[in-house]
């Protein structure tokens, strides 16, 4: 029963939100802002393909350590002081990735700045809880938005930047916006330094549960959901504009623009997609809604690249449905809350690790191969081979269950 009382959302606590909003507002431009300016950067240093594959699965790999790694930081130290923590390692990431003459210092600069996002990540659900337990829905849905549009916006804008003041300049003007987010949270830290008060706990995963859900088929079918849509998204932000600019013939900034259609795909996902699930008996065909959308824009991009360019990216963008699929998911098909946190980490551990292969097995076969071809149709399979967890999500049956069977 939730005995919060409902007052008004700035009421006393208009810093906090104002603090959550622009930490969301970080969590994924070191992501989007990167491979729409590989051009300019390979000037200066030479990205080869095994270089962008590392780059591009970076991010997941960050995510992944930082769900397993952070619940142990705030259980000793509270919720803000990480989340400082969190947004100095995005600046300084951001600022490194500016100033990097090798590659290895642009790979350093990355991974501290993703996993500045990682901690983010985590973070921001108990910082709702805490602050907004009267409105988690309306600043939850509200957070999840900026979120997705700190994905669009940086690849309209890195490659006008970069033309006019330099890569460098592009990489590392987010720093600013670090710098901006670390204000409300330092404030409140020094206003309530003297008044402590308990932080809501990032509960661990219980490790008798973990340990048995290997054997659940929805477990498995859930993570596979999830891999799948981290795969084909990160493998995109990673290649996308480069396979454009090769394919479609498209400028850099164009690519960059198409790039930001391709993320902006994931808000309506984000809006519809959560209500749909609650609301479907059989969620299957959402899963295969998706397949459809992955495979329909592989094969536009694959056959007509430079025809309706923008009708096969926002199609491949709507794959990524997956992934609220997926998170909603995690508390549908579960009956305990110990049964939902363990799923959760179960499915964002390995779906994040698995996810992390796309970038890097992508830019592979395409240096082998010297062409689009087999990269495309190595996500196309991915995709496919989700219609069989799709059968088995869309049976409404609970974790639970499957693991009382494998008793």
């Amino acid at each position: 029963m939730n005995t919060a009382v409902s007052r008004r959302l700035w009421a006393g606590r208009g810093l906090a939100l104002l603090g959550i909003i622009l930490v969301a507002a970080n969590l994924r431009n070191a992501v989007a802002a990167l491979s729409p300016i590989v051009t300019e950067i390979n000037v200066d240093i030479p990205l080869g393909a095994v270089s962008l594959g590392v780059l591009g699965m970076l991010p997941p790999v960050c995510f992944a350590v930082s769900g397993i790694f952070t619940p142990m930081i705030t259980r000793r130290h509270g919720l803000e002081q990480p989340l400082i923590l969190a947004l100095v390692a995005i600046l300084v990431g951001h600022v490194t990735r500016g100033l990097s003459g090798s590659i290895t210092m642009l790979i350093i600069g990355s991974v501290i700045a993703f996993a500045g996002l990682g901690i983010g990540n985590v973070l921001l659900p108990p910082l709702v809880k805490k602050y907004f337990p009267d409105r988690v829905g309306l600043v939850t849905s509200l957070y999840v938005t900026v979120v997705s549009l700190s994905t669009l916006v940086p690849p309209l804008i890195a490659v006008p930047v970069a033309d006019a003041a330099g890569w460098r300049v592009s990489l590392g003007m987010w720093m600013l916006l670090a710098l901006l987010a670390l204000v409300p949270w330092i404030t409140l830290l020094m206003r309530h330094r003297a008044v402590r008060t308990p932080s809501p706990e990032v509960e661990e995963a219980d490790a008798t549960i973990l340990g048995r859900l290997w054997t659940s088929s929805i477990a498995w079918a859930i993570t596979g959901v999830f891999a799948a849509s981290s795969l084909n998204a990160y493998a995109m932000f990673a290649w996308l504009p480069r396979l454009l600019v090769d394919t479609a013939g498209v400028t850099p900034a164009q690519a960059g623009t198409l790039l930001a259609v391709y993320a902006g795909m994931g808000i309506p996902c984000a809006l519809t997609i959560p209500v749909l699930t609650a609301r479907m008996t059989n969620v299957g065909p959402l899963v295969y809604i998706g397949v459809f959308a992955f495979v329909a824009g592989d094969l536009g991009l694959l056959f007509a690249p430079d025809t309706l360019t923008w009708l096969w990216v926002s199609l491949a963008g709507l794959g990524p449905l997956f992934f609220p699929l997926a998170l909603v998911l995690i508390n549908l098909r579960t009956r305990t809350h110990a049964g939902a946190v363990a799923l959760s980490s179960f499915v964002q551990s390995i779906g994040y690790t698995l996810g992390a292969l796309g970038p890097l097995v992508f830019g592979l076969v395409h240096d082998l191969t010297g062409g689009w071809t087999w990269p495309l149709l190595f996500l196309m399979v991915i995709a496919l081979a989700i219609v069989i967890a799709g059968a088995v999500i869309g049976r409404p049956h609970m974790l639970e269950d499957d693991l009382a069977r494998s008793r």
